[in-house]
């Protein structure tokens, strides 16, 4: 069976028409965004702001995805910075960010490379933005994030053996 240019289908060389409204094709669509959980805290303050020294941040992902309906999955992409300055923290941040995706038509292995790999790149650039701003409201510089190559943090995964719902750093 093959698709003809003109949206039939041909089986042993004859074509017949799609039904109508019939569609086939694997389709990927965002339909929501949204903070999940933000925690900010500035456990130091005021006496961090005297420190000249600037802090180590450390920065931890992890991805969670979670059928919620038909067709339609939770991606949760939650990120933690910690900022140490001469063994005092500086502040913590712990973010979680979802997306809803709506998938038609998707084969099955192609679902997870996309909900943990492709939908988590595709909310990140906002999640990056909420962080920085919780941490610029806190009184310290934005932290603007490099981005974060969740497909090469899914492959590690793939090689690892590890097959799970979820990605992240150790």
């Amino acid at each position: 069976m093959s698709e003809q240019d003109d949206g039939t289908i041909s089986t042993d060389g004859m074509s017949a028409p799609l039904a109508n409204g019939e569609d086939t094709a694997p389709a990927a669509g965002l339909i929501s965004q949204y903070v999940k959980d933000l925690s900010f805290e500035n456990p130091n303050a005021p006496a961090i702001y005297q420190n000249q020294i600037p802090p180590a941040i450390d920065v931890q992902f992890n991805i969670a995805s979670a059928q919620v309906g038909e067709d339609v999955y939770e991606i949760v992409l939650r990120i933690e910075v910690k900022a140490e300055a001469e063994g005092t923290v500086a502040f913590l941040v712990d973010l979680s960010y979802a997306g809803l995706f709506g998938l038609r038509n998707f084969p099955a292995e192609h679902l997870q490379p996309f909900l943990l790999a492709e939908a988590p790149r595709l909310i990140f650039p906002f999640a990056r933005r909420v962080l920085a701003d919780a941490i610029r409201d806190g009184g310290f510089p934005p932290l603007m994030l490099e981005p974060i190559d969740f497909g090469g943090a899914f492959m590690a995964q793939q090689e690892s053996g590890d097959v799970m719902g979820t990605i992240g750093t150790a």
